[in-house]
């Protein structure tokens, strides 16, 4: 998406992503009426302290935000050692279908071939099955053996890319 920013979020972003990030999983019918993980998701500064919270902007707009992580980082569920991992991948209403979650999720990608990661991993509800083919895009295959369940009646799909 031409003009589009990804970069680690600033504090003043905080609060709307987490807001962001709410209404994204809540459109998507991905919480239910006092879902226990909506605080987890408006908990915007939390993820930028325990882990790097990139967003996507445009000029003053913010698009969207992700929350990359590697061990050490709480946030981790699949990573090992000298693997990264995202999650709460979110894009405002108003940006999806631009390219948006596409450039947050090579962004992640990107950091992690830096590093000398040796795989992105990533959890995903088996409805969200537009993230998978943007996954699957991108070279992200399904693991399986990855498959967990973090909470009742809470499953999910693992994925990986081997960078």
């Amino acid at each position: 998406m031409p003009g589009v920013e990804v970069r680690l979020a600033r504090p003043e972003e905080l609060g709307p992503l987490g807001d962001l990030t709410v209404t994204a999983y809540r459109a998507d019918d991905l919480l239910v009426e006092n879902d226990y993980y909506e605080p987890v998701l408006r908990d915007a500064a939390r993820r930028a302290r325990e882990a790097e919270l990139l967003v996507a902007v445009q000029g003053d707009e913010l698009l969207g935000g992700v929350t990359y992580c590697a061990p050490p980082s709480p946030w981790c569920e699949l990573a090992g050692p000298g693997q990264s991992e995202f999650r709460m991948l979110a894009v405002a209403l108003t940006a999806r279908r631009r390219g948006v979650a596409r450039a947050l999720v090579e962004e992640c990608i990107r950091r992690s071939r830096e590093r000398g990661h040796s795989a992105v991993l990533l959890s995903s509800l088996p409805v969200m099955t537009g993230a998978h083919a943007l996954y699957r895009s991108l070279g992200f295959e399904r693991t399986p053996d990855r498959d967990w369940t973090p909470a009742p009646d809470v499953h999910l799909w693992g994925f990986r890319l081997d960078l």
